[in-house]
């Protein structure tokens, strides 16, 4: 099994073929090649050296990161434990795998496991704003044309991805959402990985996964930093909620991703009607009425929203956003529907 150094030794031998392979949005110019950042945007504030004594270093002069090629392999994959970059270095050197090491070998180090929510707010850091992104085009495909505008949605243009099968893994672009505890922290994100030509999601089994504390917290929209929270709705799926949120622009919104987490959500302090978008399936149902419960139990009152369809992002792309607002207009109280809903 080769150390750091050597993955590290190995890589910078062809620097130029490790820099055309993870920052393809960059260009070679004499002996350096010149790229935006790690996240692999256009621009020239991030210099490789290509050869010579320091092939494989390289610089953000904006941010003044730095380090040799297995840290930028590192960052561009959003990697945090040193097994999955050394992984993903040995698929990109075609190198075999080791052998799994036996308990009591003296000289192979434990991996480090890092806790979830650290590698989930490191993945974070890494992403890019949404508006005119991958991540942005695929949610306008989904009639969601205002996403751009929740900071709780960033862009990862090459997110690392391990087929749990195989072991195998790839790195596609991703739609990456911050979830969020009641004090605003990041405790998770969630992960959507995107076709790189655009054509929906990527096809892999399972495009969508989440990584860190999920349970109580949510993917929160129009959320206020500070103070009561009179009036909110909480649903399951992350599109479905920003269907709800595109024409109800201004009432502060929860997606929990999991019917389970839906019942488990943790109400915000101050919320005396709470509106629950429940998915049109058994599960959607259930985790709605659970939440129902714990809601009266709080003496909140909790109000259904029930789409027509199977959830409101199908309302939205096969019914269209007017019949949607006049749909859900049925459903809110009426000095909701005066405050939340264009008339």
């Amino acid at each position: 099994m080769l150390s750091a150094s050597q993955l590290a030794d190995r890589l910078a031998r062809d620097a130029e073929a490790v820099c055309r392979h993870y920052l393809s949005a960059g260009h070679r110019a004499g002996n350096y090649w010149i790229v935006g950042d790690v996240a692999n945007s256009k621009g020239k504030s991030l210099y490789v050296y290509l050869s010579g004594p320091r092939a494989g270093r390289w610089t953000d002069a904006a941010t003044s990161q730095h380090g040799d090629l297995l840290d930028l392999v590192r960052e561009t994959c959003g990697l945090v434990d040193f097994r999955d970059v050394a992984d993903e270095v040995r698929r990109f050197l075609s190198l075999p795998h080791p052998a799994p090491s036996h308990r009591g070998d003296a000289h192979t180090d434990p991996p480090v496991d890092r806790p979830a929510g650290e590698r989930a707010r490191r993945l974070f850091r890494m992403t890019k704003p949404l508006a005119g992104t991958l991540a942005d085009s695929y949610l306008r495909q989904r009639g969601i044309l205002r996403a751009a505008l929740h900071q709780a949605l960033r862009f990862h243009p090459s997110c690392f991805y391990r087929d749990l099968v195989t072991g195998r893994t790839f790195s596609y672009p991703a739609l990456i959402a911050a979830v969020t505890d009641p004090s605003g922290a990041i405790t998770g994100v969630h992960r959507t990985w995107l076709d790189p030509g655009g054509d929906g999601k990527a096809k892999v089994d399972d495009p969508r996964r989440a990584l860190g504390g999920l349970l109580g917290n949510a993917v929160r929209f129009r959320f206020p930093a500070h103070g009561p929270v009179p009036v909110t709705a909480a649903g399951e799926g992350l599109e479905s909620i920003l269907s709800v949120a595109h024409v109800m622009p201004g009432m502060p919104m929860a997606a929990a991703l999991t019917a389970n987490h839906l019942a488990a959500f943790r109400l915000p302090d101050g919320c005396r009607r709470l509106y629950i978008a429940a998915d049109a399936d058994a599960a959607g149902r259930h985790g709605a009425e659970r939440l129902s419960r714990r809601a009266q139990a709080l003496g909140i009152l909790p109000l259904v929203l029930a789409p027509e369809l199977g959830d409101f992002n199908e309302d939205l792309l096969r019914l269209g956003s007017d019949r949607l607002t006049v749909h859900l207009r049925a459903q809110l109280a009426p000095e909701d529907a005066e405050a939340f809903l264009p008339t």
